[in-house]
């Protein structure tokens, strides 16, 4: 009988640091067998997560005890929030755990877009020298025009400015007298499209913002620009994106989130032969340093809520 389930990965410090106070089941595959993981809430109080566990209603109907769920990342919408709501339970993220980590990879891949060469690798041991074709351009003094100004874009914000990078944002949710628009400047959504050479996605999924980037919203993007989307797949019309990769109406793309995920043989079908895209698994906010960071912030919030 557990009195906290933690069905994804998580630092082994921060798990130490929960079992010092409760009893504690932590599988980090749990989420894939739901029927053993219904068992084990029964007697719950706590429950540990990623974004690969379903939070549903009728899960939560077999967890009478279950008070509070800490979510190891930022993202909610694969937790039913009204029915948690309902239950009074209470749900954690971790607000800005993992900023610093998916800040480094949407710069990270925007310099290797740029540049046109991390695929060479082969070329040059092959004898070949594709200088010519490799030729690519500096990240300084482009334009970063993020959507969402939540902690995570205000932290790429910061960091590209170091790069000597322009930023500009759009949230519609930011006031206008918060003191982050001191160092971003705040425009349209459409004006965002049309001047960013680099854009960064940082919107939670919702209806309002399903395939927020869709080929209207391609078609406003300069052809020059990268396209860089780490907050959640569905944001993005994968159907479209592929077509203007294809099409040359965009230089290029690098996608860390997908409409269904994992892809599968058959999903991925559509992205194949396409040199300027970078597919990754869902990791721009996962590095060791965050992972501890993250870990250690749920373990003491789900501490502090059970107590």
């Amino acid at each position: 009988m557990a009195d906290i389930v933690i069905t994804e990965f998580m630092d082994e410090d921060a798990i130490t640091s929960l079992k010092s106070k409760w009893r504690v089941i932590y599988d980090s595959q749990l989420h894939e067998t739901p029927e053993t993981l219904q068992r084990e809430l029964v007697s719950a109080r706590g429950l540990i997560i990623r974004n690969q566990t379903r939070v549903t209603a009728a899960m939560l109907d077999m967890a009478p005890n279950l008070t509070t769920i800490g979510r190891l990342g930022v993202g909610l919408d694969n937790i039913d929030l009204d029915a948690c709501k309902q239950r009074g339970i209470t749900v954690i993220p971790a607000i800005g755990a993992n900023a610093k980590a998916v800040s480094e990879y949407v710069l990270s891949v925007a310099l290797i877009l740029l540049r046109k060469a991390y695929c060479s690798t082969n070329d040059v041991l092959s004898g070949l020298w594709p200088r010519s074709q490799l030729i690519g351009g500096e990240i300084n003094g482009k334009t970063l025009g993020l959507i969402g100004f939540g902690s995570i874009a205000r932290q790429v914000s910061r960091d590209a400015t170091v790069l000597g990078m322009k930023t500009i944002a759009f949230d519609p949710f930011v006031d206008d007298s918060d003191e982050a628009w001191e160092y971003t400047e705040k425009d349209s959504f459409n004006n965002i499209l049309r001047r960013s050479d680099i854009l960064s996605l940082h919107v939670p999924l919702s209806k309002g913002t399903r395939h927020l980037i869709a080929e209207e919203a391609l078609m406003l993007m300069k052809p020059s620009a990268i396209l860089i989307n780490t907050s959640r797949g569905g944001i993005v019309d994968e159907t479209a994106l592929v077509a203007a990769l294809k099409s040359g109406r965009l230089f290029g793309a690098a996608l860390d989130v997908f409409e269904t995920e994992p892809l599968t043989a058959q999903s991925g079908k559509k992205f194949e032969g396409l040199e300027s895209l970078i597919l990754t698994p869902h990791i721009a906010g996962v590095t060791d340093e965050a992972n501890v960071r993250i870990s250690r912030l749920i373990a003491d919030k789900v501490l502090a809520a059970l107590a």
